[in-house]
């Protein structure tokens, strides 16, 4: 007989912030991660309007239309993850003290959603006494995977095989490098580290994977 659910039983469910959102490849590994119901994914329309209004302005050929059909994507995919944080929600965050005013919108999100990671790429921006406040753990994008490496290994090398796939052109070694240039990891480890490897490669390509693809 257990003493009761694990950390590991524990579904976490995931605030992402706009700057990992913004990352195509950050964006695949979280989206498949959920999909593989290890982690329970959310967003405001507020975070996906940053994200991609820095899109079109970063890449050409994202444009209205393309925005358009991202959001509509990730929504239809995940359509519990879009929380609209109400005026109670805001007014629980409106004393917080924050480096930056901008980021008001994220805490008002993550307590709409009842999250309990914010996962963001600019931990500093979320003091850990206004974390606390909140109920959420800041981690950013390298400290949660590894967790979900640590803990779902499996799961985790779906997720990453998927990713791949979604890629076009792309190979294990390709999409980890794409995976570090954006801050996760930055060390290799676990199924990244396999991942690596020749043999490893023609695991990742065989195993039986039954997830729906973000659309």
């Amino acid at each position: 007989m257990t003493d009761g659910p694990t950390e590991a039983d524990r579904i976490r469910v995931v605030l992402a912030d706009a700057n990992v959102l913004y990352s195509r490849v950050l964006r695949d590994y979280l989206l498949y991660a959920a999909d593989q119901e290890i982690i329970a994914i959310a967003w405001s329309a507020s975070i996906l309007a940053e994200v991609t209004e820095h899109l079109i302005e970063n890449i050409p050929a994202f444009d209205t239309a393309a925005r358009v059909r991202l959001t509509r994507a990730m929504n239809n995919a995940f359509p519990y993850a879009d929380v609209e944080p109400t005026d109670g929600d805001h007014a629980s965050v409106a004393d917080l003290e924050l480096p930056d005013e901008n980021d008001r919108h994220v805490l008002a999100a993550a307590v709409a959603a009842e999250a309990t990671v914010l996962c963001t790429l600019n931990v500093s921006d979320f003091p850990q006494s206004v974390a606390e406040r909140v109920g959420v753990t800041v981690l950013s994008p390298d400290e949660l995977l590894s967790q979900l490496n640590n803990e779902f290994e499996a799961e985790m090398l779906a997720a990453h095989r998927l990713t791949v796939t979604s890629l076009r052109g792309a190979s294990d070694e390709s999409t980890v490098h794409a995976l570090r240039r954006a801050q996760a990891p930055a060390r290799p480890h676990g199924w990244l580290a396999r991942s690596e490897s020749n043999e490893s490669r023609g695991r990742l390509r065989g195993l039986p994977v039954g997830c729906r693809r973000p659309r």
